[in-house]
Order: structure tokens, then C-alpha cells, then sequence
């Protein structure tokens, strides 16, 4: 599946192999040291010179072979390599393994990494050294909320990290209680000051429910049915300079719609939903890519105790097997071969950097998880509907919002 013109992944830079050297004449050598003249034509001298070619195009070959990953000995068991970089992995024929997508390309022109570290539900004391082992193992995503409750402890963690802030992509996001415009400001405010930045490169509306301010869970119906008031003051913090790019998250197709349907100033950089072997959603991650929308992946491995039967799959242990990899990176692989942004979140610093390294897979074992992901009643980890008494589904169903006709 090819991701939409607007975010296409950035080109790789092509790995260079080696490549014999051509035969040494030395015969040549020889006449030009000694003043000499070439000496005639003999049969021994033809014969060592098709020995020596031969010898060198053998030495050529194996260097090659080299190069793609023919060599195993002396190789850890996983065999992965560093995101944005080509996967020798287990085969030897370079056209079956490629370079998955370091980034892709927002409608701003900005780039943002596609796999980033996720720090949802990540306790004090362990998030800040997971954001420091992450940036040193290579990450330059962190994917942060001001509901998270840790963003101070993030932000220290960068600063301690030594790498500097324009080469890391922070997003954090708006949360229910402030949708009304006269609180977004405030709130970014709030999550700029804990984390200690002067600007976001994406902020998103964390939920397309808007809860009256200083309730719980008191719904706004006016500003759930109709976030444009909301994302009219996100497109202010952009002309402000306080956010490069904005989005939504977990919107579905007919809130997505209704929110566009509006004249837009800045249209959404990206939806961040629920996806995983269990939940994949195939009919918004084609809709989201025949309309130029980049979708996020969170909970990717599955969330919870899902995560442990995520990583138990058959299916999933068959390619790992196959590709010397763990089932964690075929998981996050696919999510990235799938055209989205992954948000694995881990504690662990093995784990951390683990998550990182991701393997183009081949497109037989590709469309066989695909195929096994889709082939089952899906599975959601989070759906607030319930604790919100919104009366319908948030995911399934259009709560009321106005939707444009498909013909306008």
C-alpha cells in the first residue's frame, strides 16, 4: 500500500556495496618501470591472466555477497538494523528487503519521524530515563499529552539529553476540558511551560469530545458536534508560533468530514488512532490515504494484556523467525509498511531501543499479517462512550455531526 502524495517518505540515501576492482596489470607495470617494450604474445602469459581474473571476479563476488547479508557468522540472532537504514536481514537478494521510511512529509513541508516513543501511561521516575535512552539510541519522536501528567519530567529529560531541541519532534495535545477557544491558549501554555519549549511541532485535539470546563465529564454538546470553533484557535497558535503543525485524534471518518468541511486555514497534519493486530481498521487507513491524511498508530502492540498475545501470535513468530527479528519489531515493522506513524511505548531500555529498529518485510509475509489482522472482529483497547453517557458510539457511529454530502 503506497502512502498519499502528500506525505511520501523521504528518499533514502542508497547504500553503497563494494565492487571488484579491475584487474591489476602488472604486466604493464612492468614495461613502464623497466623502459621496456611489450613483450610478444605467449601462452603462459594468456594463462596467468585468466587466472588472475578469475581470482579477482571470485574475491569481487564474495565481497558482494558481503554487502547483502549473505555472511552470518559471528551475527547477533536478529539480525535487525537502525530505522531509515536497508535490512540485510536473513536473505541474501537486497530487492526483497529496503529501507522503511525514517519520516514522512507533513502538508507544512515539515518532516516527522515515523517511529517515535510514546510515554502514555508512563510512571514517574521511569518516563524522563525512557525519553534519555530513547534520543540516544537514535529517536527524535516523543509523543506527549497534558493528561499524560508527565510532561515536566519529559521536558527535564531533554534538556538533559544534550540533543538539541530543533532535531527533536514534539507532540503533545489538547485535552477534553479546554476545547472552548478562550482555554486552548491557556492550556498550550501549560504544557510549553512543563515541558520547557517555546513551541510544539504538533499539537492535537486529544479526543473529539468537549467536556464543559471545571467538570469531569460534563459534555459540551455544541463543541463535540462541531470542533471547528476549537480548531479555529489551534490555526491562531500556529500564525502565533507556538505550534508548527496541528491535528486530531481519535476522530472516525464522519467527524473527520464534519471538522473539514469547513473553511480550513491549515487542515489537519494528522489522526492518531487505536491500531493493532487487533483493532487495524482497515477502512480509515485506506480512507485516511485516498484523502491525504497521515494516521498515528498508538497502542500499536495491542495495549494492556493484548500485548503479550500480540507478541504470542503465530503469525507474528513465523515472520520474526523468518527475518531474525523479535515479534515486537515485525509488529512495529508493519505498522510503518502500512504508511503510519508508530508510538510504541516501553519504560524498558531494552525495550526502548528494540522498538526502534524496524525491518522492511517482504510483501508475502507483509499481506499474510495484514491478511490474518483484518480477518477477525476487531478488538478496541480504549472507547470513553460509556464513561462520557454520550448515548452512541464515539468510533462506529457519527453522534449527530453534521456530515457534507458525498456529492458537495
Amino acid at each position: 500500500m503506497s502512502p498519499p502524495h502528500y506525505y511520501q517518505p523521504l528518499p533514502q540515501e542508497k547504500e553503497t556495496h563494494p565492487k571488484g576492482l579491475p584487474a591489476h596489470n602488472q604486466a604493464q607495470d612492468d614495461v613502464e618501470a623497466l623502459g621496456h617494450t611489450r613483450p610478444a604474445f605467449s601462452w603462459k602469459r594468456a594463462l596467468y591472466y585468466t587466472v588472475s581474473a578469475a581470482v579477482l571476479l571470485q574475491v569481487a563476488y564474495v565481497g558482494v555477497q558481503w554487502s547483502f547479508g549473505g555472511h552470518t557468522g559471528g551475527r547477533s540472532g536478529r539480525g535487525h538494523r537502525r530505522l531509515g537504514t536497508p535490512c540485510h536481514g536473513a536473505h541474501k537478494d537486497k530487492s526483497v528487503y529496503g529501507s522503511l521510511p525514517s519520516h514522512y512529509t507533513l502538508p507544512s513541508g515539515d518532516r516527522i519521524p515515523s517511529v517515535a516513543l510514546g510515554v502514555w501511561q508512563a510512571e514517574p521516575n521511569e518516563v524522563g530515563e525512557a525519553v534519555k535512552v530513547a534520543l540516544k539510541s537514535g529517536y527524535r519522536h516523543i509523543d506527549d499529552a497534558w493528561i499524560y501528567k508527565n510532561e515536566h519530567e519529559v521536558g527535564q529529560a531533554l534538556r538533559e539529553s544534550g540533543v538539541p531541541r530543533e532535531e527533536i519532534w514534539l507532540t503533545s495535545k489538547l485535552f477534553n476540558s479546554f476545547h472552548a477557544p478562550e482555554d486552548v491558549e491557556e492550556a498550550l501554555d501549560d504544557s510549553l511551560t512543563k515541558l520547557g519549549v517555546d513551541y510544539l511541532d504538533l499539537y492535537l485535539i486529544h479526543w473529539p469530545i468537549a467536556v464543559k470546563k471545571g467538570t469531569a465529564d460534563v459534555v459540551d454538546e455544541d463543541l463535540t458536534a462541531n470542533p471547528y470553533p476549537t480548531w479555529k484557535k489551534l490555526e491562531e497558535m500556529v500564525d502565533k508560533g507556538k505550534v508548527r503543525n496541528i491535528g486530531i485524534s481519535n476522530f472516525n471518518i464522519p467527524r473527520i468530514r464534519n471538522l473539514t468541511a469547513n473553511p480550513l486555514k491549515y487542515k489537519p497534519a494528522v489522526n492518531q488512532v487505536e491500531l493493532s493486530y487487533w483493532n487495524p481498521q482497515p477502512e480509515l487507513v485506506k480512507w485516511a490515504k485516498e484523502n491525504d491524511l497521515l494516521l498515528e498508530a498508538y497502542s500499536p502492540l495491542g495495549g494492556g494484556t493484548l500485548v503479550k498475545e500480540t507478541l504470542d501470535l503465530p503469525v507474528v513468530k513465523e515472520i520474526a523467525r523468518a527475518l531474525h527479528i523479535t515479534p515486537a519489531q515485525v509488529i512495529i515493522s508493519w505498522h510503518v509498511q502500512r504508511g503510519t506513524v508508530v508510538l510504541p511505548k516501553s519504560v524498558t531500555p531494552s525495550r526502548v531501543v528494540e522498538n526502534y529498529h524496524v525491518t522492511k518485510l517482504p510483501e508475502t509475509l507483509f499481506q499474510k499479517l495484514e491478511d490474518a489482522a483484518t480477518s477477525h472482529p476487531p478488538k478496541r483497547v480504549l472507547n470513553p462512550s460509556t464513561r462520557y453517557n454520550l448515548g452512541y458510539d464515539l468510533f462506529d457511529d457519527d453522534g449527530g455531526v453534521i456530515v457534507p454530502d458525498d456529492m458537495e
